[in-house]
């Protein structure tokens, strides 16, 4: 069996799951009160509570059915976060010019798409592995590529490959819709509808497969 299916949760659940960004932090209290800090992590993991957004019992079956087709926490699948689902504002389509991939080199033709969260400081650069099919949109220097004869994107990848290789120093850019690679966090699904029909949240936790 393959290890993750390219398919998406259920989205009427998904629009009322809650989570986000984690990170793990080391923190040493010395004995004058300053802390020295340490990321353990290098990239966030995102983490999401999905039984929030069960409210009918068909959203229910609908659950329990694709938690069995994954064989619980075996393999992942697909998830709208709907914080965090375009390479720009959430509020504007997405535009060929949102993201910066790469620069041209003359020979090079692979780029792998990414969002880049903050500015000057310290920006993260996060790998965006599952664009959504149809969503992307590429640009050499500003002018944009017909998909399909300009670029090719790998939507279980996120790996976009260009037909000709840009001029050295061309800017890559990019625009698109993703969903967040998940498993369930969770080998048991215990539900009591006893429970559920006197207005009880099922738990149904997921976590975010890093690329």
């Amino acid at each position: 069996m393959d290890d993750f299916h390219e398919v998406r949760f259920p989205l009427d659940v998904a629009l009322g799951s809650r989570g986000g960004p984690t990170r793990r932090t080391e923190i040493v209290t010395l004995a004058s009160g300053r802390e020295h800090r340490n990321a353990r992590w290098a990239h966030s993991r995102r983490r999401f509570e999905a039984g929030l957004g069960v409210r009918t019992l068909d959203a229910l079956d609908a659950v329990i059915a694709f938690f069995e087709e994954r064989r619980g926490r075996l393999v992942g699948f697909r998830l709208h976060d709907r914080t965090d689902w375009k390479s720009g504002k959430p509020s504007a389509e997405p535009s060929p010019g949102d993201q910066a991939i790469g620069e041209g080199d003359g020979t090079r033709v692979a780029f792998q798409l990414v969002k880049t969260y903050g500015g000057a400081h310290a920006p993260y650069l996060r790998t965006i592995a599952k664009p959504v099919a149809g969503s992307v949109l590429v640009a050499v220097d500003g002018t944009t590529l017909a998909d399909g004869v300009g670029f090719t994107c790998d939507i279980a990848t996120g790996l976009v490959t260009l037909a000709t290789p840009p001029p050295p120093g061309a800017a890559v850019t990019a625009g698109y819709r993703f969903d967040v690679p998940v498993r369930f966090d969770t080998d048991a699904l215990e539900i009591d509808l006893q429970a559920f029909a006197a207005g009880a949240v099922p738990e149904i936790p997921l976590l975010e497969i890093l690329p």
